[in-house]
Parts: structure tokens; C-alpha cells; sequence
């Protein structure tokens, strides 16, 4: 049975059913609500939720939960998600599994409350230091708010290695009917790298510690070309003929994909890629594509996807972009652009 929930909600819920038994975060608009759901909720299942007093603080709890085998997330928004960035690094240096959601606004600094997917840059190539990467999933919808959460826990484990879910206020705040997932169970003593204390009077302790050694390069590097390689995930739609590919995730993809569906019904040959995992980028759904022009459509002031774009096509054809900025783009208005575009010789990224 579908209920009817918030992509906030549906993110919470989804992380519950998915065995998630320690949060800890700080509220922050657009993604308190949930805080405010797993409040409540969380206690219900006999799992532990702490409003942290600080983003730090958060992130450093869940490096801790995660350590000791739990499935552990936090969450948060902008300037907020900026703060979670060394303790990230730290949990990817330690090689242990935790779902971090980052609901994008727009703006650098404080920003701004307004919709926008100006995260990008720090999300798919990280804010903090050193050498690692966190896989990046973007929903573009409330259903696959729930999918990809209870799908990140999952990749987390296997690629020990935290996940974002990199969604935006639009799809975090928009309601729809989603398909929950089923209750599962997780074991917190269950995982190799899960520290056990001294049990039986022997002290066992699994986790990883990351020692940088003359191994270390050729051991992380295969690493992430693993996950490069395997996790690849995306859509395509009416890409085979297209003259110009439309490139769009989240929010923006939804618009796309209606301008694509609109530009098709008037006899232009239009098609969408829409990536759903950020980190790995999915270049190889730019395989054997030859249209005139990409298109990259997001809603962020300097373009961020763009260079990826143009990466994953071998600059095989012209990369446009549009950018939304503080303004949500119509339908109308990305037909309009690929009017200009099939029309133009010049302007190309």
C-alpha cells in the first residue's frame, strides 16, 4: 500500500526500514522535517535519535555508531553540509559505512532557502582533504527518495565507504504516493569491522585504520576504480536519435524530461540523460551517442555538471548549459533553449 509523504519523510521512513537505528543531526531548512519525523519515530524501533548541537558533532556521533556496526546517518542542508566535511573524510579514511543526505539550496555562504543544486561540486568531489570519494545518488523523486536510501545503506556496507543522497528542496518538500520498503533487520555485531569491546575476556577489534603506507596508493586507487567501474546508474530516454541530449538530475530532470517529451510531440529529435549516481559519473551512458549538442540543465549559477558532461562525451559534440540560479525554469523555457542551441554555431562550453 502507497502512502502519502514528504520526500523528507519518505528519506526518514526508508532509512528505518532499511535498518538504521542511529541518527544524529541539527535541524536546518529545508530538511528538518527530518529530524522532526525520526524524533518520533526513531525510538519506536528501539534506535537512538540525537539532535546534535552542531553539524560537527553530528557527523563525529555517526562515525562513531558506525564504528561500532550500527547503520548510522545524519543529514543536513548548504552551509550545514559544509561542516560535515572532515568528519566524512575521517569515515572514508576508516573505511566504515554511513548515509549522509544533503537537501541542496541555493547560494554559497549562507545561501539562501530557495530551491537550487548548488552543492554539486562539493558533494561529487568533496569538501574535505585527502584522497577519497563518497558515492553520490540523486532522486528525482519521493519513490526513489525511499529506493536510494534503502539502496545507499546496502552500497555503504559493500564498498565500505560512506553514501550521499544528494536531493533538493523541491523534491524534499513535494508529497506523493511512495511504496515503502519492507522492514529489515540489521545486526550491529554482525559486521567484520564492527568494534566488540573485550568479549570473553579477549579484546576484538575489527575496524579499519587507514596506515599510509607504500601500499596505500595502489590499494585506494583500486579502490574507487572498483566503484567506478560497477556502480554506474542512470536513466535514458528516446537517447538513440536524438540530436540534442538533454543532461539533467533531480529537480531539473523532471523538467527536462516534460520539455523533451513536449519538443518530441513538435517533431525535434530531443532525448534525456538523467545520472542517478553522481560519484560514479555514468560515462557510459554517453557511449555510442553522436547528437549535435548536449545540453547540461541545473539549477546552480556556475554550471557544475557541465564539466562532467563534457568529460563523459569526449567533447564529441558542443555542451551547452542552463543554468536556473535563483529561478526554477519552465518547461517553456528549456524548449526555448534548445531552439537557440539547434539554431547556434557558436557559445559551446
Amino acid at each position: 500500500m502507497k502512502e502519502l509523504m514528504k520526500g523528507n519523510e519518505a528519506f526518514a521512513e526508508a532509512a528505518i526500514r532499511a535498518g538504521c537505528r542511529f541518527f544524529a543531526g541539527y535541524p536546518i531548512t529545508p530538511q528538518s522535517e527530518v529530524l522532526e519525523y525520526l524524533s518520533r519515530r526513531m525510538p519506536e524501533v528501539g534506535g537512538v535519535f540525537i539532535q546534535s548541537e552542531s553539524e560537527l558533532a553530528g557527523i563525529s556521533m555517526v562515525y562513531g555508531a558506525a564504528a561500532a556496526g550500527f547503520r548510522a546517518m545524519t543529514s543536513s542542508s548548504g552551509p550545514g553540509y559544509s561542516l560535515l566535511q572532515e568528519g566524512i573524510s575521517y569515515i572514508a579514511s576508516a573505511e566504515l559505512p554511513c548515509v549522509v543526505m544533503d537537501v541542496m539550496r541555493y547560494g554559497s555562504g549562507l545561501g539562501d532557502i530557495f530551491t537550487g543544486q548548488s552543492d554539486y561540486w562539493q558533494a561529487v568531489y568533496n569538501g574535505g582533504h585527502g584522497d577519497y570519494r563518497t558515492i553520490v545518488y540523486a532522486p528525482s523523486s519521493v519513490q526513489e527518495m525511499a529506493d536510494l536510501t534503502v539502496m545507499a545503506f546496502g552500497k555503504a556496507e559493500e564498498r565500505r565507504n560512506p553514501v550521499t543522497i544528494l536531493s533538493d528542496a523541491s523534491i524534499s518538500q513535494m508529497m506523493a504516493p511512495v511504496e515503502l520498503p519492507a522492514m529489515a533487520c540489521h545486526d550491529p555485531d554482525a559486521p567484520a569491522w564492527a568494534l566488540k569491546g573485550k568479549g570473553n575476556g579477549h579484546f576484538k577489534r575489527h575496524t579499519s585504520v587507514m596506515y599510509y603506507m607504500n601500499e596505500y596508493d595502489g590499494y585506494v586507487r583500486a579502490k574507487y576504480e572498483k566503484i567506478e567501474k560497477e556502480d554506474q546508474r542512470w536513466e535514458s530516454l528516446e537517447t538513440e536519435d536524438a540530436e540534442i541530449v538533454l543532461v539533467a538530475y533531480g529537480i531539473s530532470s523532471r523538467i527536462c524530461e516534460e520539455a523533451m517529451r513536449s519538443a518530441r510531440a513538435q517533431g525535434r529529435r530531443v532525448g534525456l540523460i538523467r545520472p542517478i549516481s553522481l560519484y560514479p559519473y555514468p560515462v557510459n551512458a554517453f557511449d555510442g551517442l553522436a547528437p549535435r549538442a548536449f545540453l547540461s540543465v541545473e539549477m546552480s549559477a556556475l554550471g557544475q555538471m557541465a564539466r562532467d558532461v563534457a568529460l563523459a562525451c569526449g567533447m564529441r559534440a558542443p555542451v551547452y548549459s542552463m543554468l536556473g540560479g535563483t529561478r526554477l525554469y519552465s518547461c517553456s523555457d528549456v524548449e526555448a533553449r534548445i531552439g537557440e542551441i539547434l539554431g547556434a554555431a557558436h557559445g559551446a562550453f
